[in-house]
């Protein structure tokens, strides 16, 4: 009897943590479909997938180009992985309204645009795994990350909402919030070795998150073992969040 391949799309899924997502879904037996905005980029990582794994280039902002991928790969995803996204660091007095629309529109809107793509299809089947990339920015702002933290916030809001309405129809849609992670966009940021410390020893268990750790909960999250698990963002955070109380003084200073 021939094995039928799973299949999952990622946007953002070239490089960084997408990349590793995608990565991960191969070796688990999906076929994948790499979607991202350079398609050289998006066939190499295929190429190396194996599975019968594409590249699929698209603007998550543009709706056609969307549609366009989809009908390219071919089949229903049984999980879409809403990963693409990019920051434009600074203080919100000085943001540029352009700035902020731009993060809101490939974070917040694309997510909606590729979700809605995503579930069109996955209804016709009656079942389907979503989960769309957040971040510890969305429960706790960082200063200097302009709209990166109010568009986060929006998908996991936009979250809950698809999964209240796409439970019934056999759809989860959850999503996964990464803390300080040493690889994708915050790359850069820990290339000096004084932040890696610092950040690092800063978070509870004491270390920087991985594009793997990430990985590892979406995976979680697309498998059987999470069939119960619907309208959640999991924090990838090494305690990050509820740590709030540790670095405040106990006593006057």
């Amino acid at each position: 009897m021939r094995c039928v391949l799973k299949t999952a799309i990622v946007t953002g899924g070239a490089h960084g943590i997408g990349a590793a997502i995608c990565r991960h879904a191969a070796r688990a037996g999906y076929r994948v479909g790499v979607l991202d905005l350079q398609q050289a980029a998006c066939d190499a990582l295929a190429a190396e997938l194996g599975n019968g794994s594409i590249g699929l280039a698209a603007d998550v902002t543009n709706e056609a180009a969307v549609h366009a991928a989809f009908v390219k790969f071919a089949a229903v995803p049984d999980l879409l992985v809403n990963n693409a996204g990019i920051v434009r660091f600074g203080s919100l007095l000085e943001q540029t309204v352009d700035a902020f629309r731009e993060v809101v529109n490939i974070h917040l809107v694309g997510t909606y645009i590729v979700a809605r793509e995503a579930a069109l299809e996955m209804v016709k089947r009656g079942s389907g795994v979503i989960i769309n990339m957040s971040s510890l920015n969305a429960v706790t702002p960082g200063p200097g990350s302009g709209g990166y933290p109010a568009a986060k916030a929006g998908i996991a809001k936009l979250t809950e909402h698809l999964a209240i309405e796409l439970g019934p129809l056999g759809i989860r849609v959850n999503s996964v919030a990464p803390g300080f992670i040493d690889g994708g966009m915050s790359a850069p940021i820990y290339a000096d070795p004084r932040v890696r410390a610092s950040r690092g020893g800063a978070v509870p268990i004491r270390r920087l998150g991985t594009v793997d750790d990430v990985a590892n909960a979406v995976m979680w999250l697309a498998s059987e073992q999470a069939s119960y698990v619907t309208g959640h963002q999991l924090l990838v955070d090494g305690g990050v969040a509820p740590s709030v109380l540790a670095h405040l003084p106990r006593v006057a200073q």
